[in-house]
């Protein structure tokens, strides 16, 4: 009838989805999976540039779907801007470690490796496992992160130099080295007072790096590390903290068969940081002196001793952040 209100149709129904993305540094390969067959014409395997034209491609054909989750791997930061501009468009993005696709696809029983399989596979893993999505890192954390990994590749280089300095005997070379490790301790210089003006300009790290400086170990480079690995700690369980750095002792039994507990995964550059701060620990750190002696003495070999002090050095900083009290409070702040 002319005038009357015409009825309005419903907003189209969107098919939930869940999408897989391989990385590489040109390309990336993007995979959707949504269970309704209805809408199977809209799922797609493709490979995009790995660009902002690439990007934006990928968010205009995610708006015909209702995104419950994205899935993709660590690649050594590969994945920060993509993850960055995924989140920016309202989806729930999850970086995990490689480790887990690769486990994940033995258990399914693929055994091809394509950038459309490893795509199709993640988008599965995001259906089925659905691991849980991480507050992706500011501009800030990783403008430190990255410092602090500068840092460490320096300190690798020099350590290089050093090494084949005492090797050779002819004056050419080694005047040579000389000259590289004068210059790789200028730019280890000029990167610490970047990073040491960073965490100033900060007063939530200025304050968590003076926390973790107090204690007996830890200097100021291994506590800016650490903020830098781990910004998480002070907001972890003993659990959590330990796991996260990959301290967290996992069996290793089978039937009969009863082995040792072993250490693995979790983040290995937070290991790193704390590798030589315990070994300064167990010298000069009373509480954790006492307890690597006691391992010891208990028949324990001293690298499972160490990593037994790393892990409880690491938890007793955690409880300090968490209540912010210096060392001499340590002891009653551990958990």
């Amino acid at each position: 009838m002319e005038g009357s209100p015409q009825p309005t149709s419903a907003a189209p129904h969107k098919p939930l989805a869940f999408v897989g993305i391989d990385l590489a540094k040109d390309t990336f390969q993007a995979a959707a999976h949504c269970d309704d067959r209805a809408h199977d014409h809209l799922r797609f395997n493709a490979s995009l540039a790995h660009n902002p034209a690439g990007i934006a491609e990928l968010i205009a054909r995610l708006k015909a779907f209702d995104v419950a989750l994205i899935v993709m791997e660590a690649t050594g930061g590969l994945e920060r801007k993509l993850a960055a501009e995924l989140v920016e468009a309202g989806h729930a993005v999850a970086v995990i470690n490689p480790r887990q696709a690769r486990d994940f696809a033995k258990a399914l029983g693929t055994l091809a490796k394509t950038d459309r399989v490893d795509a199709d596979l993640l988008a599965q893993l995001a259906r089925m496992l659905k691991p849980r999505v991480r507050t992706l890192p500011s501009a800030q954390q990783l403008k430190l992160k990255d410092m602090v990994a500068r840092r460490r590749q320096l300190l690798h280089m020099r350590t290089a130099e050093l090494n084949r300095s005492q090797q050779t005997a002819l004056k050419e070379v080694s005047q040579s080295i000389q000259h590289l490790i004068t210059t790789l301790n200028k730019e280890v210089t000029k990167i610490e007072k970047k990073i040491a003006k960073l965490i100033e300009s900060d007063a939530d790290w200025k304050n968590k790096a003076q926390v973790l400086d107090s204690a007996p170990g830890i200097g100021i480079d291994t506590a800016h590390a650490l903020l830098a690995e781990l910004p998480e700690i002070g907001t972890l369980t003993r659990r959590q903290v330990t796991s996260l750095a990959g301290l967290a002792p996992h069996a290793f039994e089978s039937g009969q068969f009863k082995g040792q507990s072993r250490i693995w995964g979790g983040r290995a550059s937070v290991r790193s940081a704390l590798f030589m701060g315990t070994l300064a620990a167990t010298i000069h750190n009373p509480a954790i002196k006492v307890f690597y002696d006691r391992l010891v003495a208990q028949g324990k070999k001293k690298i499972v001793a160490l990593t037994a002090s790393m892990r409880k050095l690491l938890t007793m900083l955690n409880a300090m952040v968490r209540k912010n009290v210096k060392w001499n409070a340590a002891e009653i702040a551990a958990e």
